[in-house]
């Protein structure tokens, strides 16, 4: 049993990254942990493989699967599991794109923002800037944990998020990723609670579909004995 706004934050919400640091896991054991966690109980949360350009001629994409591929410009042709890109450039490619620059120069493609250095005071002015602009984003890198630790919590970004797209402002947002208690949040079937901040279940939906995309974690069961530990998830 899980709350349905906290399953609404949640759904689809983790690009497995295996291949990347700081699990660095080999291409076949990437593949095989990405195909058992399709079938796994927790598949609900499961979003797309992250894989290089370079690595997906060596991967025999299943029935299921669902891709974003890293490239470095245009790639051509590609399979039709293969559904978003993510470069270093700044504007749209073939496929709805995720742009790894500064906000500004996002063009037409989507934005794309590491978790792993930026300050609270840093990232709470991304999501109301992306907000503002109704711009979607993805992140990666950092996001290990639910709650916020020396490192910023999943959790708290993705509700961060979603209070940004309904208005919250910097200052308060920041207080928000700095939030270390995890009895601060409460999550029901109708909707989620940070302190006095209220937002409903079909708001976290819009938020997530319309803007919070994914997170990029070299771990999918990580998050899930977390959030376990919490008592959020059986």
């Amino acid at each position: 049993m899980m709350a349905e706004s906290l399953r609404a934050l949640l759904a689809n919400a983790v690009d497995y990254a295996g291949l990347y640091p700081p699990a660095s896991l080999p291409l076949a054991e990437v593949v095989t942990n990405y195909r058992r966690y399709l079938h796994s109980p927790e598949a609900w949360m499961l979003n797309r493989l992250v894989l290089p350009m370079e690595k997906l001629s060596e991967v025999s994409l299943g029935e299921k699967w669902r891709v974003t591929l890293l490239v470095e410009g245009e790639p051509g042709p590609l399979p039709p599991k293969v559904e978003t890109l993510e470069t270093k450039a700044g504007r749209r490619l073939s496929l709805p794109t995720y742009c790894e620059v500064p906000l500004e120069r996002v063009e037409d493609g989507y934005a794309k923002i590491r978790t792993a250095t930026p300050s609270s005071e840093t990232l709470a002015e991304f999501l109301c800037a992306a907000a503002a602009r109704r711009l979607p984003f993805k992140a990666t890198a950092g996001l290990h944990h639910p709650i916020r630790t020396s490192m910023h919590g999943f959790l708290n970004v993705f509700v961060g998020a979603t209070f940004a797209w309904l208005g919250m402002d910097r200052i308060m947002l920041t207080n928000l990723l700095n939030e270390a208690d995890p009895q601060a949040f409460d999550f029901r079937n109708d909707g989620l609670r940070w302190r006095d901040w209220r937002a409903s279940t079909a708001e976290v939906a819009q938020a997530r579909r319309e803007f919070a995309h994914s997170f990029g974690s070299c771990s999918f069961e990580e998050p899930i004995d977390d959030l376990r530990a919490l008592g959020l998830m059986k």
